[in-house]
């Protein structure tokens, strides 16, 4: 029963923090007025700029920020044990992450909806906008170059989740036109919405759609890659109503319904066991990861490595580009920044608290060993965790919170397939959804690059051509796909050039992510603390963890970069040339945007 008082102290604690704190920073801080005029209404243009229902926007932020990160993050992380991976998650996102991600909202709707990058130019100098966008446009390279490698590991992994992903598209759209042309109401098309999701999930893996499945599901890495690059093309110029929105909203619709199942399903193990074996026998449902394990094998050293494994669960940076990029153009009430900004990332630490008991718990009641024999209990967990090494790919994180669900699912009667199938969608789901926002956030950074090259003197100049090129919403999302489509393309480390294994290129860049996202995160605490120090706010709220995350990003980037840990070398000792050149150059931005921020305190 242990088990389940965790989920439901950690989820009580989530909705006390929520009418709490959250309610304390959008009242007492930030001052959320429902008469205020938002970016929506004031810049409305129905591509980028559309008041929506907070329903909506909630959707489309929650299933942006949430993509793979609070899934593969816990499900590795677990191995320092349940205990320091729980308390991260839990206080990380009440006292860090749902902070950074409200107050990045809230800042971009009092500039007209413009992005972190483009305000800090204007708060700290005209620097630091530059410094701000080159890291932005880093860290979504590497988004958009390996989460195309992502989906398609997925989608080989459990073929069934094909088909309904692909069927959102359609679903999506005409959603989209009935609720902005028509003015039609949300609850039935919700309904249908998540009916037809759940029809797909039961039967689209039957027959001639189960051909279908398999055969997509054995293309090359690149080939998915491109088909994804291009749908995100069309995702980032269409107007955000007709797909984005949509197809965002009807994930989370799903999304949350199936975490709704693992929660019941969770109760249910607990008072009764897993799923009845073939005899009869329910397997009781006990915590079998270790509750801290300071120096699991071939693991690095848990502090400071553990806070940037697990990101999304806990603080992000690329929330604040969702926040800041596409949220902020989209509320249509300021009041409703606390419900998306501070509610959303509350909302994914729980799914993270989630992901860590299915891996903790939930794999303890039936496993299939590499020989294909059922194991439960200790002997289950320690078949996925043996070691570090062994949790290093994509496939084996990802199987551990599927399987260790889909035993949750089954204690309540699904069947184990329709289970395993419904949370391969949803590892999808969350992937597509951050790709195609990632993708229109590039547009976005793009383009302000762009402006910034942009001068009278050389309208006609090469320079002049280019700067146009890149302010085109068309060039700019152009050349973000096809910059990402290069670095996927890119073999991995030693490996010739092939189709087969083309896509992967996206590997060698993300040792980088974990450090450099967190990293994105504490500089925009900087923003949001020059944009609150104007206001004679208190400040510690935002002085103390956007220090934390300045420090411990930081120094685990240094560690990769040039120390190694006890367990592997260094980059620079490695020689991996690629990785120490952008390791540096981010840690310098970071040194300089820093010292920039320094400056204008001692000036001010």
């Amino acid at each position: 029963m242990h088990v389940l008082w965790i989920a439901l102290l950690t989820g009580g604690g989530f909705l006390l923090a929520y009418f709490t704190y959250g309610r304390w920073l959008g009242g007492k801080i930030f001052n959320l007025s429902a008469q205020a005029i938002c970016p929506s209404v004031a810049l409305r243009d129905d591509r980028d700029f559309v008041p929506t229902p907070k329903s909506v926007v909630f959707g489309h932020h929650f299933t942006s920020i949430a993509g793979t990160g609070p899934i593969v993050g816990p499900a590795i992380a677990i191995m320092w044990g349940w205990g320091p991976a729980l308390a991260w998650i839990f206080l990380g996102s009440i006292f860090i992450g749902a902070v950074h991600d409200l107050g990045a909202l809230v800042v971009s709707l009092r500039n007209r909806g413009q992005t972190v990058g483009d305000i800090a130019g204007r708060l700290l100098n005209p620097r630091v906008r530059i410094l701000f966008l080159l890291i932005l446009f880093m860290a979504l390279n590497i988004i958009l170059a390996i989460f195309g490698l992502v989906i398609a590991a997925v989608f080989r992994q459990f073929p069934a989740a094909i088909f309904p992903c692909l069927i959102q598209i359609p679903i999506a759209i005409v959603i989209g036109f009935w609720l902005h042309r028509q003015g039609k109401g949300l609850l039935i098309p919700s309904i249908i919405a998540l009916a037809t999701m759940y029809v797909t999930v039961i039967y689209g893996d039957r027959g001639a759609l189960q051909t279908f499945n398999l055969a997509l599901a054995a293309w090359p890495t690149m080939a998915w890659v491109i088909v994804l690059l291009v749908y995100s093309y069309a995702a980032s110029i269409l107007p955000v109503w007709l797909l984005l929105q949509p197809r965002d909203y009807i994930n989370s619709l799903q999304l949350i319904s199936a975490l709704a199942l693992m929660l019941v399903g969770l109760v249910a193990a607990a008072v009764l066991g897993g799923a009845a074996d073939p005899d009869g026998v329910r397997v009781p449902l006990t915590m079998v990861a270790p509750f801290v394990q300071w120096a699991p094998e071939g693991a690095p050293a848990i502090f400071p490595f553990l806070f940037i494994t697990i990101a999304c669960g806990a603080i992000s940076g690329f929330h604040c580009l969702v926040s800041s990029g596409t949220s902020s153009k989209q509320l249509a009430r300021e009041t409703d920044a606390r419900f998306v900004g501070y509610g959303s990332m509350l909302l994914e630490g729980f799914l993270a608290t989630l992901v860590i008991l299915a891996c903790g718990a939930g794999v303890g009641l039936g496993l299939l060993n590499a020989q294909g024999v059922l194991t439960v209990g200790e002997e289950a967990w320690q078949s996925l965790y043996g070691s570090w090494a062994d949790m290093g790919g994509l496939a084996p994180k990802v199987g551990a919170f599927v399987n260790g669900a889909a035993n949750f699912m089954a204690s309540i009667g699904i069947a184990r397939g329709i289970a395993v199938a419904l949370m391969g969608v949803l590892v999808a789901s969350f992937a597509a959804t951050t790709l195609d926002t990632a993708c229109r956030l590039q547009r976005y950074v793009i383009q302000e690059l762009g402006t910034h090259l942009q001068r009278p003197t050389t309208s006609f100049s090469m320079v002049g051509s280019i700067s146009a090129f890149l302010r085109n919403k068309h060039g700019a999302t152009a050349f973000a796909v096809v910059l990402a489509a290069f670095v996927a393309a890119l073999p991995p480390s030693g490996q010739p050039f092939t189709w087969q294994s083309a896509g992967m290129g996206g590997l060698l860049l993300w040792p980088l992510f974990g450090a450099s996202n967190q990293l994105l995160g504490g500089l925009a605490f900087i923003v949001i603390f020059f944009y609150l120090r104007r206001t004679g706010k208190p400040l510690w709220f935002v002085v103390l963890p956007g220090a934390f995350m300045l420090v411990v990003p930081f120094w685990a980037m240094f560690l990769q970069t040039f120390i190694g840990t006890a367990e592997s070398s260094s980059w620079w000792a490695s020689g991996d040339w690629l990785l120490v050149g952008i390791g540096t150059a981010s840690m310098a931005l970071e040194i300089w945007m820093v010292a920039e921020a320094a400056r204008l305190l001692l000036r001010q």
